[in-house]
C-alpha cells in the first residue's frame, strides 16, 4: 500500500504523534509499504511531505482573519483555509490510504482526496476541549459560547469525516459519542503500540547526566504547558523538602511555560533540588537512572511518557484523568491522584520514598505489563486491519 500520514501540526516536533507516525512508518516500511508524511514545516512556512522533500510556501505576511468576532476561531479557521489550500496541491491520487492524525487534516483530506482513496483518522486527544480549556478558561459569555460551539461541531466533524476513526481506550470512545455525538460504528479502539525493542536499546547508551549518590531521581519528561500541570508537581516537591532531602527531580523538556515554572522554582528555593535539563534525546537513559515519573497532567489521552517509563520499569505517579486510569492499575503498576491538588501528590511522593521495596514492586510490575501489553507488532495488525477495512468501503 501506499499510505500518506497527515497532520495539520508542525513537524518534526517532539510530541507523541511524531513518534507514533514515525514508529509506524518505519514498520510499514519494513512490511513492504510505501509511506509519507505531511504537515507544517517550523512557524507555518510551508506544507511539506517532509520525506521528499516537497514544500508548498504558505502565503507571505500574516493571514487574512476568517470572519468572525472570536479572533481565536479567526485564528484556527484561517490556519485551516492556508492548509487546505496548500494541500490542494499535493497528487492525493497516488495514495491508497491518508491516515489523518487530529480533527484539522481530517476535515481537510476528506475533502480532498481521490473518490478510491481510503481515509482513516487517529484521534490522538480531544482537541476541542484543549482548545477550550486553553483560550476561554470556563467563562461564560457570548465570546466564548461561540467558541465552544465552533470548535466542539469541528471535533464532530473531524472524527466522523474519515471512513474509520481509531481512538487508544476507552475514555476517548465514551466521550465522542456522548458529548459530541459521534456514531459508535464510526469508532474503532486501538491501543498504541511501541518499538520496545529499540526504546530498551537506547536506554543503553551513555548521557551526561548523572545520577546524584545517595539520591532518589523524580523525573518528568514533556511540553511546559499549562495542561501538564508541572506547577503542581514543584509544589507538591515544595512541600516535600520540609519533611526530607534525599531527591532531586530532572525536569526534561521545553514548552511556553518555561520561564514561569523556573520562576516558581526560585520562589519556592528549590534551584538545587529541581534541574531543568531541556528538550533532550537521550530520556530513556535518563529513566533508566530515575526511580520515579510524576505526570501531574490535567487532561491526557494515552501519554508516551507514562509508556516509556512502564517499559523502563520505574514506578509512575498520575493524575487521575482521562485515558490514564486506563494504563495504570491502581497500588500495583503505578498511583493515581487527583488532578490539580498538590498534596497528595506530595503524600505519594513522600510514600514510595519512604517505603523502596513498595516503589521497586511498581516499577516491576509495570515493566511486566508494559512488555505484553505495548508490543508494536500486535498494535501494526490492528491498524492495518483498520486500513482494510476502510479500503473495502470503496469497494461497495
Amino acid at each position: 500500500m501506499r499510505i500518506l500520514f497527515a497532520t495539520f501540526w508542525q513537524i518534526p516536533h517532539v510530541g507523541g504523534v511524531w513518534k507514533y507516525m514515525n514508529q509506524l512508518k518505519n514498520r510499514y516500511e519494513l512490511l513492504g509499504h510505501t509511506v509519507d508524511i505531511i504537515g507544517f514545516t517550523q512557524g507555518h512556512k510551508a506544507l511539506a511531505v517532509i520525506n521528499r522533500n516537497i514544500f508548498i510556501p504558505t502565503p507571505a505576511g500574516q493571514p487574512p482573519m476568517a470572519e468572525s468576532n472570536d479572533p481565536i476561531i479567526g485564528s484556527y479557521s484561517s490556519l485551516l483555509d492556508i492548509y487546505i489550500n496548500c494541500f490542494k496541491q499535493i497528487d492525493l491520487s497516488e495514495y491508497n490510504v491518508i491516515h489523518a492524525q487530529d480533527i484539522f487534516s481530517s476535515i481537510a483530506v476528506n475533502r480532498l482526496k481521490h473518490p478510491h482513496t481510503a481515509s482513516v483518522t487517529t484521534m490522538h486527544g480531544c482537541v476541542a476541549q484543549e482548545i477550550i480549556d486553553a483560550h476561554y478558561h470556563g467563562q461564560i459569555e457570548n465570546r466564548s459560547i461561540e467558541g465552544v460551539q465552533y470548535f466542539c461541531q469541528l471535533e464532530k466533524q473531524g472524527a466522523e469525516a474519515s471512513d474509520c476513526t481509531i481512538v487508544a481506550n476507552q475514555w476517548m470512545y465514551e466521550k465522542l459519542i456522548s458529548q459530541f455525538g459521534v456514531s459508535s460504528q464510526q469508532l474503532n479502539i486501538l491501543h498504541y503500540g511501541y518499538d520496545i525493542e529499540a526504546f530498551t536499546a537506547s536506554a543503553k547508551e551513555t548521557t551526561n547526566i548523572k545520577k546524584p549518590r545517595n539520591k532518589k531521581v523524580i523525573i518528568f519528561t514533556g511540553r511546559f504547558t499549562p495542561f501538564k500541570g508541572v506547577r503542581f508537581l514543584i509544589e507538591a516537591l515544595s512541600m516535600l523538602k520540609k519533611k526530607r532531602r534525599d531527591w532531586v527531580c530532572w525536569l526534561v523538556g521545553n514548552g511556553p511555560e518555561e520561564n514561569e515554572l523556573k520562576k516558581l522554582v526560585k520562589e519556592a528555593r528549590l534551584e538545587k533540588d529541581i534541574v531543568f535539563l531541556g528538550q533532550r534525546d537521550d530520556v530513556p537513559a535518563l529513566l533508566q537512572q530515575s526511580d520515579m515519573l510524576i505526570l501531574p497532567t490535567l487532561i491526557e489521552n494515552q501519554p508516551l511518557s507514562v509508556i516509556e517509563a512502564q517499559i523502563s520499569g520505574k514506578a509512575i505517579i498520575a493524575s487521575q484523568v482521562g485515558g490514564v486510569p486506563e494504563m495504570i492499575q491502581h497500588g500495583m503498576t503505578g498511583m493515581l491522584v487527583p488532578p490539580k491538588n498538590a498534596y497528595p501528590l506530595y503524600e505519594t511522593i513522600a510514600y514510595l520514598l519512604q517505603e523502596p521495596a513498595f516503589l521497586n514492586n511498581l516499577g516491576m510490575r509495570a515493566k511486566h505489563f508494559a512488555h505484553d501489553y505495548w508490543r508494536l507488532a500486535p498494535a501494526i495488525d490492528c491498524v492495518i486491519a483498520v486500513y482494510e477495512k476502510a479500503l473495502k468501503t470503496k469497494q461497495t
